[in-house]
């Protein structure tokens, strides 16, 4: 029979038998849309999407950790291993989307749209990400230790405000974008094969949920350990894991495979009313360029 066990013979380190069900039937959903994700990176080739895959693996890694636990409160191993790959997705997702708005401002030709350059948007926003990253991997290792249980509280819920403080900077970035560049064509009369407002509705909704998630953690641990949400399992599922399997449904539903390199090009026409879009002007002067002739009677 599970029951409640001390480390060392010192402490607990679960303040709870974990659920067995709850964790089984949580791997297994999150394996499925992982696997669904898979398959449609390789289908679309959109290989900048790996970092959203390796999240979504990560969940059932952490959810089977914690299965595990059950039977072994008193282990160290699977206590750290489920809190590392439970906090490794979200900011792993987060990388994806910085990478999917880039993309999303070069396809449009909206770079100067954009109040961060496109130079360096991805790499100030991913080194944020994994600066917290670290940050709340050293507080988590700090865990084992019941004298440094405060620090390391201390030290996750710095990594989880600064992802906090990152991921809204980042929300701002698509709100400013999204506002100057509907703003430009509304008033050039232009327009974009590219579905540029389905993707960044796409992109707030699950940065939305992100964010969510992240301000559950750090209210969690800002709590302490005798906190009623370290204190009780269900938080855990109910506004970490629900929101993750959200945040995988709508990234897989709304898949940006219209930004797929090599294809972006074909699909630009930003073109007034009436005018030659930028394929039809591209391929009249180079028909100009070949044959003088062309065109005139």
């Amino acid at each position: 029979m599970p029951q409640l066990e001390k480390f060392l013979g010192k402490v607990y380190l679960w303040a709870y038998l974990p659920n067995l069900p709850a964790a089984i039937i949580f791997a297994a959903l999150f394996s499925l849309l992982a696997t669904a994700h898979i398959w449609k990176m390789a289908r679309t080739k959109m290989w900048f999407c790996t970092p959203f895959v390796i999240g979504g693996l990560s969940e059932p890694i952490g959810y089977a950790c914690r299965a595990i636990a059950r039977y072994y409160t008193a282990s160290l191993i699977p206590f750290l291993l489920q809190g590392v790959f439970l906090l490794l997705p979200p900011v792993l997702f987060a990388a994806t989307l910085y990478m999917v708005y880039s993309r999303l401002v070069r396809s449009v030709h909206g770079e100067r749209f954009s109040p961060i350059s496109m130079r360096w948007c991805t790499r100030f926003f991913v080194f944020g990400d994994f600066t917290c990253l670290n940050i709340q991997s050293t507080g988590a290792g700090l865990l084992g230790k019941p004298k440094n249980v405060k620090i390391g509280n201390a030290i996750i819920s710095a990594g989880v405000g600064l992802h906090c403080v990152v991921f809204v900077g980042f929300m701002y970035c698509c709100v400013v974008f999204h506002s100057r560049f509907r703003a430009h064509l509304a008033a050039s009369g232009e327009r974009t094969n590219v579905p540029w407002e389905p993707i960044l509705k796409m992109l707030y909704a699950t940065s939305f949920i992100i964010l969510a998630r992240n301000i559950f953690r750090l209210a969690e641990y800002v709590m302490g350990k005798d906190g009623y949400l370290l204190v009780n399992e269900w938080p855990v599922y109910v506004f970490d894991g629900v929101l993750m399997l959200i945040v995988m449904a709508v990234f897989f539903v709304w898949y940006p495979d219209q930004l797929q390199r090599g294809r972006t090009e074909s699909m630009i026409e930003l073109t007034s009313d009436g005018g030659l879009s930028e394929e039809q002007d591209r391929a009249k002067k180079l028909s100009s360029s070949v044959m003088p002739g062309l065109g005139r009677s």
